[in-house]
């Protein structure tokens, strides 16, 4: 919780037709935040002809605090420009629509099936995503591929309804004096519909139309309904459903144009979210936030040759990914305005992720050649992660000596539970499966811990023009120890039309449960990849010690203009320092590796023939780095009078990590190498450009995006078929760079009435593709671009119609 962070521009237009107009009374838009009843912000750029800005609801505890008052920058994103994003997923329309925001540009293994959001190209775990300003929990499924994200839990946006939403808030500031662990590179605040009227349908079709595959489907409805005087229920409902998107590549085992390996999942979806709220007695309301969904996802696997079990594939065979997910949440609370004269805020929230992980097509060699026989689909594991989290919240204005000042203080409390079961006997016996091997029973385990905080936040204006805003947290780990965090926030309005602001704070993010605790063995064609617990006595031989809390310092400067009526620039410089960051260490590989993945407890599949293939790695407070940038935001609202009304808006992101120390292992080697030194560095954007246009005509409306993505660099594996003394090498790699590419996307809506509303639409309209990685750096011929890439996505151009009912 913190005061004085206000939103000031949307990173995209929010003009709308009046049936797409954000819904949310301010009576409704503060029935679940903890701070203190604000109205529903928006941008800017807001659909209409009003100039009025509504006040902000992120991360402030002062009332009535306007979007030109912003200390500190957040983007406003309004479900009317999530929906002409042409994304049927929320973390890509985040993406299409922000440019301090990326995501990989293909997942493997787990991480395939998880949707995880980058912010200022730091990890997914440095972001805190808060739904109605409730601590959102986290998946259950970590990552376990070798990259940038290895290890990351994030929230996963996607098991939220997008129908359900009403706008989000996007804090682009460090933020854990306000909400505790995670928010160093900054918060996704969701705020979700509350009216109690009104019925809303949509329905969504496209494919990805260059290469015939990747055919999704979306449909959708939610509506309003009251119950008593002021009671309000709001029901949101979600089907979803994708194919594979496959780019067919040649597998240089076979000179077969057949591998399905780069492509993206086949996902089932089903999301449902209930909003509800009443006034109980005289001066206290209650609320409550329910949402579920369920997801099946499948994704490809490296394919395998007929020598590999050809008994019961005498062609090969492409072993198959699979999840069976449960992501459930419940908010309860009460708030009231009159307790000594506070404003109280008293709430409770459980949620939990549960996944079924599975591989089928597949089989156990070594089980085969040893029983005769092996199972061709099993599971190979399951997580639950879940989090309960307590608030109360107070919050009192005051005036002293003329001058305002707003006092608020708080306390919470949060039990987190991680859950890790073995998989299926077959599935990691004797090597286990192909594909993925499943976890063994020294991999499973059920760990918790307490997390008890307690805050205070003062903002003041000392003099005239001037807002001081000042927050400090304390927190206890019952794992982790304590940590004290702080935030100064400062702006000084120089005219009406011209302000300077800046912010400076410190914070830290303790390693999660599954960074504490999981292990694994994965399994490829060619060779196996260990993740070991950095507690475990087989991490202890590659010199690995146990975890300690990240640490950070973030500053940040910037000016808020408006040089005449109707154009609004902000332009805010940062630099956000981390300590003893939590890495994927220990580059370990060959006899080294066999040796640490034996003491786990793993064995490994035959068919490896060089062992320098077999890696082995544990997580880490192996590095400290800087990320520096500059965000530029610029948004302009035309009236053509009889030629309708342009919106025009730019959002520019320029961004640089650097690494300031590297740590050794116990064994004193260095824990990163070249290559992992790049997963830290040169996996985002340097650059990322959004310009965009809305123009409205009568009932016609046309939306165009330019987006610009910067280039990455990274320090590709060479494979197999590069010289033998390069092959699968730990310190010798092929340095690559994603050159810079820009993305057309177009939207052009039709409204037929009052009530329906048509869209037909192409994201990537000509089709631009990532760059191709070299030869010698591409796994088996079918991994032909940099999957770890967070820059241009792999999947090409979408085209998608659209139709919307409002009733």
């Amino acid at each position: 919780m913190h005061a004085s962070i206000l939103a000031m521009l949307s990173a995209a237009p929010v003009h709308t037709h009046a049936a797409e107009k954000r819904s949310s009374s301010t009576h409704n838009a503060r029935s679940s935040k903890p701070a203190p009843p604000v109205a529903v912000p928006h941008s800017p750029m807001q659909a209409g002809t009003s100039s009025a800005e509504a006040v902000i609801v992120t991360g402030t505890h002062a009332s009535n605090r306007k979007a030109r008052d912003s200390t500190s920058p957040i983007d406003v994103i309004s479900s009317a420009v999530l929906r002409r994003s042409g994304q049927m997923n929320l973390a890509n329309a985040l993406v299409t629509t922000n440019p301090s925001i990326s995501v990989a540009a293909q997942g493997q293994d787990t991480a395939a099936l998880t949707a995880a959001i980058r912010m200022r190209g730091l990890s997914p775990n440095q972001v805190l995503v808060l739904v109605d300003g409730k601590r959102r929990h986290t998946t259950a499924n970590i990552t376990s591929h070798v990259g940038p994200q290895e290890g990351v839990t994030p929230v996963d946006l996607n098991m939220i309804p997008a129908n359900a939403i009403d706008h989000i808030e996007v804090l682009r500031d460090g933020a854990a004096a306000m909400y505790g662990s995670d928010a160093i590179a900054g918060v996704v605040n969701i705020i979700t519909k509350k009216t109690a009227h009104g019925f809303n349908l949509s329905a969504q079709s496209g494919a990805n139309a260059y290469n015939g595959s990747g055919w999704q489907y979306q449909l959708a409805a939610d509506g309003g309904l009251t119950f008593g005087d002021d009671g309000y229920v709001h029901v949101s409902g979600q089907v979803y459903h994708t194919d594979h998107f496959v780019a067919k590549t040649t597998d240089i085992r076979t000179g077969r144009f057949d591998s399905n390996y780069t492509s993206t999942p086949e996902e089932t979806r089903e999301n449902l979210a209930i909003n509800f709220g009443k006034t109980l007695t005289e001066g206290v309301k209650g609320y409550g936030l329910i949402t579920y969904a369920h997801r099946h996802a499948e994704a490809f696997e490296a394919s395998r040759v007929a020598s590999v079990l050809p008994a019961l594939y005498p062609n090969g065979f492409e072993p198959i990914e699979t999840i069976e997910e449960n992501d459930y949440a419940a908010t309860l609370g009460l708030k009231g305005d009159h307790f000594l004269g506070m404003r109280w805020d008293l709430s409770t929230t459980y949620g939990a992720d549960e996944d079924d992980i599975g591989n089928k097509s597949t089989g156990n060699t070594n089980f085969y050649k040893t029983y005769g026989w092996t199972p061709t689909n099993v599971r190979a594991e399951t997580y639950r992660l879940a989090q309960w989290t307590n608030n109360l919240d107070f919050s009192k204005p005051f005036t002293i000596a003329s001058r305002p000042l707003d006092l608020s203080f708080g306390a919470e409390h949060r039990l987190e539970m991680y859950n890790v079961r073995a998989g299926e006997p077959a599935s990691y016996f004797l090597g286990g499966t192909q594909g993925y091997s499943g976890l063994m029973p020294q991999n499973a385990g059920s760990w918790s811990r307490d997390i008890w905080a307690g805050y205070v936040d003062l903002d003041t204006h000392p003099i005239e023009h001037l807002d001081l805003d000042f927050a400090g947290r304390f927190e206890h780990y019952t794992d982790a120890g304590d940590t004290e965090n702080g935030k100064v926030s400062a702006r000084y309005d120089v005219t009406s039309r011209f302000a300077l602001r800046a912010t400076i704070s410190n914070g830290f993010r303790a390693p999660t449960l599954p960074e504490e605790h999981f292990s694994s063995l994965s399994v490829s064609p060619t060779g196996a990849s260990g993740v070991l617990s950095p507690s475990s006595a087989a991490a202890r031989q590659l010199g690995a010690v146990p975890l300690k809390p990240e640490r950070s310092t973030n500053i940040s400067g910037g000016f808020v203009v408006e040089p005449y009526p109707n154009l609004h620039v902000t332009a805010d410089a940062y630099q956000i320092n981390i300590r003893d960051r939590i890495i994927p260490g220990g580059s370990y590989n060959g006899q080294d590796a066999i040796n640490a993945i034996e003491a786990m407890g793993a064995s490994l599949p035959s068919g490896i023939t060089n062992a320098r293939a077999v890696t082995a790695t544990y997580f880490s407070n192996g590095a400290s780095t800087r990320t520096q940038g500059v965000d530029i935001n610029a948004d302009y609202l035309m009236h053509l009078h009889q030629y309708g009304t342009l919106s025009l808006t730019m959002g520019i992101n320029l961004n640089r990590t650097t690494l300031h120390h590297l740590a050794d292992d116990l064994n004193g080697k260095p824990l990163l190498n070249a290559q992992g030194i790049a997963y830290l560095t040169g996996m985002s954007p340097r650059s990322k450009i959004i310009l965009d246009a809305y123009w409205t005509l009568g009932n016609w409306d046309v939306n165009v995006r330019q987006t610009r993505y910067g280039s990455t660099k990274s320090m590709l594996t060479y494979q197999q078929q590069a010289p033998e003394a390069l092959a699968y090498s730990i310190t010798q790699f092929d340095q690559f760079v994603n050159t810079p590419r820009w993305l057309t996307d177009l939207e052009v809506g039709y409204r037929f009435s009052p009530v329906w509303h048509l869209a037909v639409g192409a994201n990537n309209i000509f089709n631009i593709r990532p760059r191709r990685v070299p030869y010698i750096a591409n796994y088996l011929g079918s991994t032909i671009y940099d999957v770890n890439s967070s820059g241009v996505p792999i999947t090409g151009g979408y085209y998608y119609a659209r139709v919307n009912a409002s009733f």
